[in-house]
């Protein structure tokens, strides 16, 4: 296909929300002619769509549809498959030992008669948030710095630099204040309600829509960089040509996902849970049906999803998205080391669900995920418990509530 490119058309942060995704999908087909098309980062997990197929739809989606990716910090493995390297531009996470970037740090493109550098940052606290057995022997550098260096590098060859951002919307309008030399900031991984435009300088700065319902456009005007953030009406698509295979392979995970588990408890029936209300009940469950001496759960270890009468396996996984697993962990016999890791664990995981409310003195053993036991208690011996996703359908059904 000859493409003469016009504009950029980006997306963030999908999750593997493919419930709704034909809309999206045949917009970014249709767009790709005359559209570069890009995303930054967490395309993957945060369904039962990647739960069930593992990223293979999303990996298909991506090759097929997609010219670069920044990478983000769910899904972090996949980002060094082949196929998907080929694809992802990060200027600032490195080797740890050898201080090698992991990725190649731009992608040049002509769009609308300029020269264009597409490059790709994570912010430290998203690169921080990457399972730590999945992140050993990488390092996050200061994004600024990086970006500075990179257009040093390359300032020559380039009329404008196009950013894909995974750090949040409020870090990417420092960025933009720091770095004026960016034309647009493509954010992601903050979920907040601000999408923008908002100039800072003569920085662009935007955000699509999460969750696959939408898209960022950037075009070339004569004054510069022009962007909006586009939501799709929700409506059934037709599978372009050549998409066919994905949209059977969704469809085939669908299917799996409507598999009933059981009838919705009266208490969260018919409306979307509350997410520290559904997170405090799971923690006392755990307390007390388990004997653990204190449970500590990070709320958005959860994304509650609207319920019915009837749970599924897709309500589930869409609910505890990220297979989490229980863990005791043992804490150290210094109680000051023990509040400096409960105030690290507030600080930085928050909010949090304990139980009980406050840790009794000489507490010797707490109840957590996995993924928090690496990140905050690691080299602390753990012994597995269950998975969270046993305890989340114990509390949402009828059949395992008093």
């Amino acid at each position: 296909m000859t493409r003469t490119l016009q504009r950029i058309v980006a997306t963030t942060d999908v999750h593997s929300a493919f419930d709704g995704v034909a809309p999206l999908l045949a917009h970014l087909h249709a767009a790709r002619p005359e559209a570069l098309v890009v995303d930054s980062g967490d395309f993957l997990e945060g369904s039962g769509y990647y739960r069930l197929g593992g990223g293979q739809v999303e990996r298909e989606i991506l090759t097929t549809l997609y010219d670069a990716i920044a990478p983000g910090n769910h899904g972090w493995p996949h980002y060094f498959e082949p196929s998907l390297h080929r694809l992802t531009v990060c200027a600032n996470v490195v080797d740890a030992a050898s201080g090698s970037a992991l990725f190649r740090r731009v992608h040049l493109a002509t769009i609308g008669g300029r020269r264009v550098a597409v490059t790709g940052v994570m912010g430290v606290q998203a690169f921080n948030a990457v399972p730590f057995a999945d992140r050993a022997g990488h390092r996050v550098t200061d994004p600024v710095r990086a970006l500075r260096e990179l257009m040093l590098a390359h300032h020559h060859e380039v009329d404008s630099w196009i950013l894909l951002s995974h750090s949040g919307f409020a870090e990417d309008l420092k960025i933009a204040e720091a770095c004026p030399f960016l034309d647009v900031i493509f954010a992601g991984h903050c979920h907040s309600d601000q999408y923008g435009p908002v100039r800072v300088g003569d920085t662009l700065v935007l955000k699509s829509h999460e969750l696959a319902v939408g898209y960022a456009l950037a075009s070339v005007e004569e004054g510069g960089w022009s962007g909006r953030s586009v939501r799709l009406p929700p409506a059934a698509a037709a599978s372009p040509p050549g998409l066919e295979p994905i949209h059977d392979e969704i469809e085939s995970l669908r299917r799996r996902l409507a598999a009933p588990l059981g009838t919705v408890a009266r208490a969260y029936r018919h409306r979307v849970p509350d997410r520290a209300e559904l997170v405090a009940e799971i923690v006392e469950r755990l307390h007390t049906g388990l004997g653990a001496e204190a449970v500590v759960l990070n709320e958005t270890a959860l994304r509650p999803v609207p319920l019915g009468t009837t749970l599924t396996r897709g309500d589930l996984l869409a609910t505890e998205p990220f297979d989490n697993q229980l863990v005791h962990v043992a804490l150290p016999d210094d109680q000051h080391q023990v509040r400096a890791l409960l105030e690290r664990l507030s600080t930085q995981a928050g909010p949090l669900a304990t139980a009980p409310a406050s840790l009794p003195p000489c507490t010797r053993s707490l109840l957590t995920t996995g993924y928090l036991a690496d990140a905050y208690f690691d080299g602390h011996p753990r012994q597995a418990a269950m998975p969270l996703g046993q305890a989340v359908q114990h509390v949402l059904t009828e059949g395992g509530r008093p």
